[in-house]
């Protein structure tokens, strides 16, 4: 009982969703066909895209080191790192959806607010593709005046959200050290299944359904260097250590 109403709490969203196609099955049945099927085209494009992005994303965070990150996208990267952010966002290729995991990564490593409003902004409306698609049905000029002032616009926005959003504004992935008030943090929906902190600290970390957990917050003299080792190797990047 306790682990279904675990899974009921961390998967309420997909709840609603399926008392909400069984309204529609019930109130609509004529709608309810064709709900699921556009259902499933979605899904059929998330699973094609987001395995790729979300492995790609667990690679570089694992082999692009944070200085590197920081030097590229940083807060003091100036506009070298504004115009790397721009072109990352423009000459990427799938929808918007696949830019969240990717900037949730950059973010981590240290990637300034500004820039990663620029990458989602570019990757929204004037990714390459996109516009040559739209110089094909609008025509160039349209294009070329369009893209002009979204380019302005996006700068302008990433300014004024670094302005008032700060990265500790945002949601961290420490919940669960929230939940078990120590000094350990581990984010297991992004975990990749790896194993390696639990051979790394096996008294600190176990495997559970294919997901690193945290099993205990207690610290023995020595612990805090096997930890560190588990972050610094961990492929996703989803645990935090506050020692």
């Amino acid at each position: 009982m306790t682990f279904l109403k675990s899974q009921l709490k961390n998967n309420r969203f997909l709840m609603i969703v399926i008392l909400a196609y069984v309204a529609v099955g019930i109130f609509a049945p004529d709608k309810f066909l064709p709900s699921l099927g556009n259902t499933w085209y979605y899904v059929k494009e998330m699973l094609m895209i987001m395995p790729v992005i979300l492995l790609l994303t667990s690679l570089i965070s694992a082999w692009v080191p944070k200085e590197t990150i920081e030097n590229a996208f940083g807060k003091n990267s100036g506009l070298k790192g504004s115009l790397f952010a721009f072109l990352l966002g423009s000459f990427s290729a799938g929808p918007i959806y696949a830019a969240f995991p990717v900037c949730k990564m950059l973010l981590s490593k240290g990637a300034s607010i500004a820039n990663i409003v620029i990458i989602l902004s570019t990757w929204a409306v004037i990714k390459i593709p996109m516009l040559i698609t739209e110089s094909k049905f609008l025509g160039p000029e349209f294009m070329l005046v369009r893209w002009i002032l979204t380019t302005l616009a996006i700068f302008l926005m990433g300014y004024i959200t670094s302005r008032f959003v700060k990265p500790e504004d945002l949601p961290a992935d420490d919940e669960d050290a929230a939940a078990l008030d120590g000094p350990l943090a581990l984010n297991s929906d992004y975990c990749v299944g790896c194993g390696l902190c639990a051979k790394i600290a096996p008294s600190h970390f176990k495997m559970v359904d294919k997901k690193a957990t945290v099993t205990s917050q207690t610290l023995s003299p020595g612990d805090g260097l096997a930890i560190k080792e588990a972050v610094a190797k961990c492929p996703a990047q989803i645990i935090r250590f506050y020692p």
